[in-house]
């Protein structure tokens, strides 16, 4: 069994951010990750035209900038190489295709006890800490839903973060089940390059352009309402899309970044998507109720064919498979209660960081305000 003061899992953004907070703070860790790789993620599973929506700025990583002479808002590629830059410049080193099977908190040690499996030989490896930073991401597993007649139908299904690029899809009719940010950009990724595209749209959403976010991100830096910040952007939305309601896209009651704050659910960054549905180019659907061969039927009554379903419906975490004893910090969905003070702290040493549904700046603020409580917390201790 091997001793460590900290063990975090996961090395993603969030678990290198929280291994560089530590170590600044001159405080020894352990870090292990499933894949092959850090930020797999960025790496495997994302399409290939991704650009992150925010401004650099909001997406750096704690205690190092992202190049000065790269563009305002950098490509996935780019951000790959500055996470790779990362991990070099703060000598980070996660064990790699580890991957944890059980973990429970030690009652009489004070520890958290932790069971991993090398996916390389198969051996088992033992764990105790006396700090545990869950840091597996929000984005752990796809979900696609469970609709009537699905597993029949012919044609491809996959998950968005298996989608790369159109290239896939020539002389295919795409349905595209969702209306996030992914969604959105994948379906004008088919439909500008002659994919015959459909999009199913069964939730409001706010969409807006990126630098209408990143105003009201600066607003909000001037501690502005939110709710005031919320109508200076909508208004400025409005004028520049006008009423998407007749084309099927109706705005939530809440604003958007009271909504951000409230339940974690994005606005939709348009890429050219709204403009390409405005022509009819894409073709807005609603809800689905069931598949039969390869007809969608929607709940209004509408039949289609289709040859594809790209499912753009969300992640799910799933740290409570392998966590015990996290009921003091983590729902039943594996994420943060949203009563807690501070939602990146549980009890008895158990943290998380990247999972308030924050992006890389909420990842950056975490990891920063775990390392302190961490460092606080060894002051009052024992020896370890």
């Amino acid at each position: 069994m091997e001793k460590v003061l900290v063990l975090i899992v996961g090395a993603g953004p969030s678990g290198l951010a929280a291994a560089t907070c530590l170590s600044e703070d001159g405080i020894p860790y352990r870090i292990i990750e499933r894949e092959d790789c850090s930020a797999s993620l960025w790496r495997k599973r994302t399409y290939d035209r991704l650009k992150l929506h925010l401004a650099k700025e909001f997406c750096e990583l704690p205690h190092m900038s992202l190049p000065s002479d790269s563009p305002k808002y950098i490509t996935k590629e780019q951000f790959v190489r500055y996470v790779d830059d990362y991990v070099e410049r703060f000598n980070i080193f996660p064990k790699y295709r580890t991957s944890v099977e059980s973990c429970e908190y030690d009652e009489v040690s004070n520890c958290w006890d932790v069971i991993a499996r090398d996916l390389v030989n198969g051996q088992v490896n033992e764990y105790t800490a006396r700090f545990l930073v869950v840091a597996t991401g929000e984005n752990s597993e796809g979900v696609i839903p469970n609709i009537p007649g699905l597993h029949d139908f012919p044609g491809d299904v996959i998950h968005s973060s298996n989608y790369k690029s159109w290239n896939n899809y020539t002389g295919k009719g795409v349905l595209v089940v969702g209306c996030g940010n992914s969604g959105m950009e994948i379906a004008y990724d088919l439909a500008s390059n002659g994919v015959e595209t459909s999009l199913v749209i069964r939730s409001p959403v706010h969409v807006m352009t990126k630098g209408l976010i990143n105003l009201g991100m600066k607003l909000l830096k001037w501690h502005l309402p939110v709710k005031f910040v919320d109508f200076i952007i909508l208004t400025l939305a409005n004028i520049r899309f006008g009423d998407l309601s007749k084309y099927g896209i109706v705005r939530p009651d809440m604003g958007p970044l009271l909504l951000k704050a409230k339940t974690g659910r994005s606005a939709v960054i348009d890429v050219g998507t709204t403009q390409l549905i405005k022509t009819g180019v894409i073709k807005v659907l609603g809800p689905i109720s069931c598949i039969r061969g390869n007809t969608v039927e929607f709940e209004d009554g509408k039949k289609s064919d289709f040859d594809s379903l790209v499912f753009a419906t969300g992640y799910r975490s799933t740290a409570n498979t392998w966590l015990k004893n996290g009921e003091s910090l983590l729902n039943e969905n594996s994420m943060p209660k949203r009563e807690l003070t501070n939602p990146w702290k549980g009890e008895n040493g158990l943290y998380c960081v990247g999972l308030g549904m924050a992006g890389l700046a909420g990842i950056s603020r975490d990891a920063k305000s775990v390392a302190a409580d961490i460092k606080s917390a060894m002051n009052s201790m024992g020896p370890f």
